[in-house]
């Protein structure tokens, strides 16, 4: 098995009848079985919970708090980084996701201990689980979701050719909104210019800077206040600096008292060391509020000036500005400004500019067109290869006349229409089977029973899994309307999957358990629970005695044993 994610283990508690279970998971294919209402879909609840699932209160067991859903997985070493890029941490190359709901219907949920939210989890899902159940069929009906199953199996060349085709498509509508802007500022060209050409002549003389308004009403605040600022600046000088009764004296006093007895006590000492401490702290103030005051003087004009200015930048940001705090108008003010050169000549150029940016529209739509060509012919080219690979899988599982088709219906590129360019190119993708060589053609969704529709889920899962390897498959309910022979198709299909990729199926049909690596039974005790005991792996006798009671529907059958042997014996053929 090359390098993958793997599923190590699930552990539960409390969701549904599920009381407390753990499930180590090993490689190649695991299977879960049990009566009806045992739980084996409880522990496919537990891991759509752990991959970002919707949390409902209900699924909490009746008397619990709360539920608890923890998933163990494996990351190899080149993958960690694609996990760190979505915000969880890789530790030890082991990720454990753990997902709790509340009784209240609270949810939280953890990616080794960091609270992530539910949408992180969605987005790890795609890269460790790929989940088969019967929601997959009805949403195989969707074109949407058939064209992304042709889309993956197309490969990296179709997704390079994507990344193209969506980058020029971004880049046509950007142009076309210039143009539907450009278009409608033109109507009103004139009467935007005159208030561009004001606002930026307005602006011009002004010379606003970024800033200034903060510094002007720090300065005009310290101008219209001198008199009072040099009081209070004089009186602190006077108190840290008299002779006879200031700060410095007496602090220089006390320091000197203490200057002897000192090294008889270190109390002493520590009081003398925060003394002088002081004495420098004090004397580094009276320095500063000389220099202060050496440079606070009245000046009147600069005072008239800077009021002036303030109020011509009020009456700017009223005229061309909004509603917000004065100084960050005035800023935006600048950044317009800075702009408005550009707004002059779009609007100056016209017509012209519109001419131009009409003629760069077109050749950006030539490059649309043919990068929407391209995604249209690989998709064809997939959908033959993809057409030809499921027919051989599902002819395999018992429906040997079947065959499958991909069908992609591209546009007429000769008469196209602007609704055309979808944000997935210029196609209808749909799928088709058809019941024998010369039987009509009948949509995926309308023609296949529940069986059919399984088997062809199968195989489109394995061909699209050698092309978009995911580590882990989840299987529920796939071999639902399948029996006898194509049961055991489907176990084979299955167990060949298995040797690329971990695959876990819940199953009732003993032909698709008997190709199973690792068998676990689900059991629930006589009150309807399931408890740590009742789920437990088997293997041996107890996996014969498993597969028979599955055969037979009940217990102790010697010809249902020997069938049972029969059938784990193909898997060794």
């Amino acid at each position: 098995m090359s390098e993958r994610t793997f599923l190590d283990e699930i552990t539960i508690r409390s969701i549904g009848v599920i009381d407390q279970a753990t499930l180590e998971i090993s490689k190649g294919l695991t299977v879960l079985t049990g009566e009806t209402g045992a739980g084996k879909t409880m522990i496919l609840t537990a891991l759509n919970l752990i991959l970002g699932g919707k949390s409902d209160s209900a699924l909490v067991r009746k008397g619990s708090e709360r539920l608890v859903a923890s998933g163990r997985f494996s990351i190899p070493a080149d993958q960690i980084e694609i996990f760190e890029n979505c915000g969880v941490v890789v530790e030890d190359s082991e990720l454990i996701i753990t997902r709790s709901v509340n009784a209240d219907g609270k949810s939280k949920a953890t990616c080794n201990g960091i609270t992530v939210t539910a949408n992180t989890l969605s987005s790890l899902s795609d890269l460790l689980v790929e989940v088969h159940a019967q929601a997959a069929n009805i949403n195989i009906s969707k074109s949407s979701k058939q064209r992304d199953l042709l889309d993956k199996f197309a490969g990296k060349e179709f997704e390079v050719a994507f990344a193209e085709y969506s980058r020029v498509l971004t880049d046509y509508h950007a142009l076309k909104s210039r143009i539907a802007a450009l278009r409608k500022s033109i109507e009103r060209a004139d009467q935007e210019l005159k208030t561009l050409r004001e606002f930026v002549s307005a602006l011009t003389t002004l010379k606003l800077k970024r800033g200034e308004y903060p510094e002007i009403n720090l300065a005009i605040d310290r101008l219209a206040n001198v008199e009072e600022l040099r009081i209070a600046s004089t009186s602190a000088m006077n108190a840290v600096d008299d002779e006879d009764a200031g700060a410095l004296t007496s602090v220089g006093v006390a320091r000197r008292a203490l200057e002897n007895a000192r090294s008889k006590d270190a109390a002493l000492e520590a009081i003398y060391v925060q003394l002088s401490e002081g004495f420098y702290l004090i004397e580094d103030a009276k320095g500063a509020l000389a220099s202060y005051l050496g440079a606070l003087e009245a000046d009147p004009t600069q005072l008239d000036y800077l009021q002036a200015r303030r109020a011509e930048i009020h009456t700017l940001i009223k005229k061309f500005g909004g509603n917000n705090e004065i100084a960050s108008e005035a800023d935006a003010l600048i950044v317009r400004f800075e702009a408005s050169t550009n707004e002059i000549a779009d609007l100056e150029g016209g017509d012209n500019r519109l001419k131009e940016m009409e003629a760069e529209l077109v050749n950006v739509k030539k490059q649309l067109i043919i990068a929407a060509k391209s995604l249209s012919s690989l998709r064809k080219l997939a959908a033959e290869k993809l057409s030809s690979a499921v027919t051989v899988e599902v002819q395999a599982l018992s429906m040997p006349h079947t065959s499958f088709y991909v069908k992609v219906e591209s546009v007429d590129y000769a008469a196209l229409k602007e609704s055309d360019f979808t944000a997935f190119g210029c196609d209808e993708v749909s799928m088709f089977i058809s019941a024998h060589k010369d039987a009509p053609l009948v949509s995926l969704a309308k023609g296949a029973s529940g069986g059919e529709m399984s088997r062809v889920m199968l195989a489109l899962e394995v061909v699209i899994a050698a092309t978009h390897p995911v580590g882990t498959y989840i299987f529920d309910e796939v071999d639902a309307g399948v029996g006898g022979k194509a049961a055991i198709e489907v176990g084979r299909r299955l167990h060949s999957l298995s040797r690329h990729a971990q695959v876990v199926v819940v199953t009732h049909l003993p032909q698709v358990a008997a190709w199973a690596d690792s068998h676990f039974v689900v059991t629930k005790d006589s009150d309807g629970s399931v408890s740590q005991s009742d789920v437990r792996k088997v293997d041996g006798d107890n996996r014969i005695e498993e597969i028979a009671r599955m055969l037979a529907g009940l217990e102790n059958s010697v010809s249902a044993r020997e069938h049972a042997a029969e059938l784990l014996s193909l898997k060794m053929d």
